[in-house]
């Protein structure tokens, strides 16, 4: 198992890419946007620990997270999928989960691919 993601090694990925979250910039190079994704991620899998839920942001990172049914084979029952945009808006607090949903920027299917109750990313509010 990895080490703990500190709160302020999380706060210092979504740095360098804020200006773009706010439309005040260009995009960051990929891997800028890729370890934020990363880490933000990874972030929240040691916060809700579990693995009824898998949440993909491709091409960057797969989590499984929050407690319930664990899930070994095939394709996850719940599951929810967006773009590195969205996911970072939604991490930081710059967009809601209904929101999100509601524009179609997030996939979300099954019972528990909800993560309106864990976003945004506590240090990050």
């Amino acid at each position: 198992m990895p080490a703990p993601i500190p709160a302020e090694e999380l706060r210092a990925a979504l740095q360098p890419v804020a200006a773009w979250l706010d439309q005040d910039a260009e995009q960051p190079p990929r891997s800028v946007v890729g370890a934020a994704v990363k880490t933000s991620a990874r972030w929240l899998a040691q916060q809700v620990p579990g693995r009824s839920v898998e949440v993909r942001v491709p091409p960057h990172v797969a989590v499984q997270c929050i407690e319930g049914p664990r899930h070994t084979r095939g394709t996850p029952p719940n599951v929810v999928e967006t773009d590195a945009a969205t996911w970072l808006r939604l991490v930081s607090g710059r967009q809601s989960w209904d929101d999100a949903v509601a524009a179609g920027k997030v996939a979300a299917s099954g019972s528990r691919a909800n993560l309106g109750a864990v976003l945004p990313l506590s240090p990050l509010r």
